[in-house]
This record gives structure tokens, C-alpha cells and sequence, in this order.
């Protein structure tokens, strides 16, 4: 029974999976609890997650493979929540498809359970079946809908997926084989004792992890599959792809960095390789996304844009002493507040383009007329992605810029800034079509209750945190301290 305890957050949600897989085979009549069956299982996925809390039960498990730390409780959190907007958002659009009901609800929730074995593992193996776990369904979901750019999307993903799998598998071998141990604990020790002498392999095998969870994390050049996935996919699936697994990748490139990699004559390699990766991901993708007319290319582009900004925080990590963990937090608090924010503005744009049947920017125009509720929730998100106050965003891009600051990297922080300029630009020209446009029809723009509190919840947690932004930087700073340097 204590073994089940360790992984039961896990097997709520996989339990919750195959229920809804049977409701769906054994009693089709009933297809519309399915959801219900979902969130369900992720709410007694939170609930035994809050029990480890409120008993301090923190422990490592299964020889130290996992660990059951504020990290991944962190994470768990993050990762339920997340798939909860996605179930409540996906409802009208599962229904209009008309098909696959439970497999769709069944391979979110093994996502979402392979995301938080990833986010509490500690060996290399664990995290490569995670990987797995939570990689291959979003292949399935990435090619879901009935249209030709839906396949291509599913297709380009599975195929560069694929590369980035073989890239990340040859780094661990490397790794495997400079340390002689799976385990990130034993690497650390095995660096510190003989490191020197295997370098350059411990080097290559850094380049390769990088490049196999720059994919996962969508930062240049690591970005190609990006625009296109997010366009052709059904929407409710790009937005779980744009938090859910972007989120995953920073998690467990923290966990492998600062456990693995924290030899003071590695740290500074790896630092300046995701200051590089930070700034060209930044400018990249904010200059491609000024350009773009679809909705969903834009924030494709965008998500790239705001990746660079996750990687300022990564690129400070190499700070020593009592600050070694604010670029760690840093990353922490702008996962949060960016899982807010994209949730937010992709609910918008599902509740929006469904209605519309349009993913054209052009087609937004007048919103405001058509749809106060959507305009002011989409323009708000918007506004967070930009770094505006009162908004999560604003808070969560002063603490990594600071973090910058902080580690002697004031050339990115400058980028980062201008960055966040040349942003506004494309953010604040949607909402200037939705408020200053004519709109193409005087028909009314209606939300579904499920869609409608999924939009809302995710708005008010931009608003809330924006306004008291303290709780999160808690929460954030206290699941990065597990990385302190003793």
C-alpha cells in the first residue's frame, strides 16, 4: 500500500482514463458524463496530492528514481489544473466532432499523468518513459481532427519528435557512459570526482539533452514543428500542447541541471548556451510572429518568444551562494503565470473561432460588439503576455528579468526587454481589431457554460496573481529550494 501511495496522483488520473474508456464502450448513451469522469479523476488526483502536503510526507522512491518533493508537488498541481481547463474547454468540441469521445478524454489524462511522472523524476530512464508516456498520445491528439493540416500536423510532430527522442536517448548514453549510473545524484558525484578527465564527453552529451528537450520546451533551433502543430491541430490541443508540455520540458531541464550538472566547471558551459538559446528564441520568434494572420501561428510564434523568456531564468542558474536558486524560482513563477495566461487566451480563441469559424486575425475584428465577455478575457491574456501590469505576466517577467540582472546577464535582460516591446505589438494589435475594428456580422458570439469557466478561471488567476503576486512567488521559491546548494 505504500508503494500505491507514492504513485497514487498518478493512478487517480489513469484510472479515471480507463473509466472513461470503458463508460465509453459498455454504455455510449452516457457519453456526456465523460468529462465529468475526467475531471473527476484529476480532482482525486489533486486531493492525494494535498494529502502528502498537509503530512509533510516528502520522501525520495523506488531507490530514489522518483522524488516526491515540493517540485513535483508543484508540478502536479500545475499539470491537473491545466488539464482540467483543457477537459472543460474541449466539451463543445468533442461533442461537435461527433467522434472518439472517450479516447480523446482517456489520452489526455495519460498526458497528464506521464507529464507528472516526468516533473518528479530523478533517473535517466524514468525520465525517458515519462517522456514517452506523455509524448505518444500528443502525437495522437496533434493529428485528431478531420482536415488535411490536422495530419500533417499530427505526422510532423510524431517525425520530429521522433529525432528529438534520439538526440535526447544518445545524450543519456553518453551520460551512462562518462558516469557509469542512471541516477542524477550519482552523476553529480561521479562529475565531481572524475569529471574533468571525461569533459568533452560530458559536454556532448550536455549539447544533446539540450537539443532533445529544446523540442519539448519549443526554443530555437528546436522550434520547426511549432506554427505548423499549432494551426493544424484542433485548438483545445494546441493549447495543452503550448502549456502542458512546454511547462513538462522546463521542469525536468531544471531537475537534470541543477541536480545532474551543477559541477562549477560545467555550469558555466550550460548557462551561456541557454543565454544564446534564450535571446535568439526571443527575437526569432517575436519578429516571425508580427507577421502572421492566423490566430494560432501567432501564438505558435508567440510561445517561442515567451520560451526565450523562460530561458533568461535557466541561463541565471549559474548564480552561487544564498541567490543559487532565483533563476530556478524565476522559471517557476513565469510557468505558472504563463500557464494562466496561454490557457486564457487559447479558450478565447476556441470559444471565438468555433463560434466564427475562423482563425483568421482579420475575422476578430468588432469582437468587442459581438462578445464584451471574450474581447476583454482574450485582450487581458494578451496584455499578460505582453508583461503589462496588473497581470501575472508583468510579475512573472520582472522576477526572471531580475534573476538575470542578478546572474550578470544585463545583455539579456536588455534583449528581453526590447523583446517584450516589439511584443506589444502584435498583442496589442488583436485587441485593437476586437475594440476598434467593424465587425463582419452583428450576430452574437456565445460561450458554453464548460467553456465559459474554463476562460474565466484563467482570467481571474491572471487578475489575482497580477494583484497579489505573492502567494505564487511562495509557492515558487519554495519548491526551487530543494535545488540549495548545501
Amino acid at each position: 500500500m505504500s508503494s500505491l501511495d507514492l504513485v497514487g496522483p498518478q493512478l487517480a488520473v489513469l484510472v479515471a482514463a480507463a473509466v472513461v474508456l470503458l463508460v465509453d464502450s459498455l454504455a455510449p448513451q452516457q457519453r456526456r458524463v465523460e468529462p465529468f469522469i475526467a475531471l473527476a479523476g484529476l480532482a482525486a488526483s489533486a486531493i492525494w496530492t494535498l494529502t502528502w502536503v498537509l503530512r509533510d510526507d516528502y520522501q525520495l522512491a523506488f531507490g530514489g528514481t522518483l522524488a516526491l518533493d515540493e517540485f513535483a508537488v508543484f508540478f502536479y498541481f500545475l499539470f491537473v489544473g491545466i488539464t482540467a481547463t483543457v477537459v472543460l474547454a474541449s466539451v463543445d468540441w468533442v461533442n461537435r466532432e461527433g467522434r472518439g469521445h472517450g479516447e480523446y478524454y482517456a489520452l489526455v489524462l495519460v498526458v497528464c499523468s506521464g507529464l507528472m511522472f516526468l516533473s518528479a523524476s530523478r533517473d535517466l530512464i524514468t525520465i525517458f518513459l515519462s517522456l514517452e508516456l506523455s509524448s505518444i498520445p500528443q502525437y495522437i491528439l496533434a493529428g485528431w481532427g478531420k482536415d488535411k493540416k490536422s495530419s500533417e500536423a499530427g505526422l510532423k510532430y510524431l517525425l520530429l519528435g521522433a529525432v528529438a527522442s534520439s538526440l535526447l536517448l544518445y545524450g543519456m548514453a553518453l551520460l551512462y557512459g562518462a558516469t557509469g549510473t542512471t541516477l542524477l545524484d550519482d552523476i553529480a558525484a561521479a562529475i565531481q570526482a572524475d569529471g574533468d578527465a571525461h569533459r568533452s564527453l560530458l559536454v556532448l552529451a550536455m549539447v544533446l539533452l539540450i537539443a532533445g528537450f529544446g523540442f519539448k520546451m519549443a526554443v530555437v533551433p528546436f522550434q520547426m514543428w511549432v506554427p505548423d502543430v499549432y494551426q493544424g491541430a484542433p485548438t483545445p490541443v494546441s493549447a495543452f500542447l503550448s502549456v502542458g508540455s512546454k511547462a513538462a520540458g522546463f521542469a525536468i531541464v531544471l531537475r537534470i541541471f541543477f541536480e545532474a550538472f551543477e559541477a562549477d566547471f560545467l555550469s558555466d558551459d550550460w548557462s551561456m548556451i541557454f543565454a544564446v538559446l534564450a535571446a535568439v528564441s526571443m527575437t526569432i520568434g517575436n519578429l516571425a510572429a508580427i507577421v502572421q494572420t492566423d490566430i494560432k501561428r501567432m501564438l505558435g510564434y508567440s510561445s517561442i518568444a515567451q520560451a526565450g523568456n523562460f530561458m533568461v531564468g535557466l541561463a541565471a542558474i549559474s548564480v552561487t551562494g544564498e541567490e543559487f536558486t532565483l533563476g530556478a524560482s524565476a522559471v517557476l513563477l513565469f510557468v505558472a503565470a504563463y500557464a494562466f495566461t496561454n490557457l486564457g487566451a487559447f479558450v478565447a480563441v476556441i470559444a471565438i473561432s468555433q463560434r466564427i469559424g475562423s482563425d483568421q486575425i482579420r475575422d476578430y475584428a468588432g469582437m468587442w460588439k459581438r462578445s464584451p465577455f471574450l474581447a476583454v478575457a482574450l485582450a487581458f491574456c494578451l496584455v499578460s503576455l505582453t508583461g503589462i501590469p496588473p497581470t501575472a505576466g508583468f510579475w512573472a517577467k520582472m522576477y526572471v528579468f531580475n534573476a538575470g540582472i542578478r546572474a550578470d546577464l544585463g545583455w539579456l535582460v536588455i534583449i528581453g526587454v526590447l523583446n517584450s516591446v516589439i511584443s506589444a505589438y502584435y498583442y496589442l494589435g488583436v485587441a485593437r481589431q476586437m475594440f476598434v475594428g467593424e465587425p463582419a456580422a452583428q450576430e452574437r458570439v456565445r460561450t458554453s457554460p464548460t467553456i465559459g469557466l474554463s476562460l474565466g478561471v484563467a482570467t481571474l488567476g491572471v487578475l489575482v496573481f497580477g494583484i497579489l503576486p505573492m502567494p505564487l512567488i511562495s509557492v515558487a521559491q519554495d519548491a526551487a529550494e530543494i535545488f540549495a546548494r548545501q
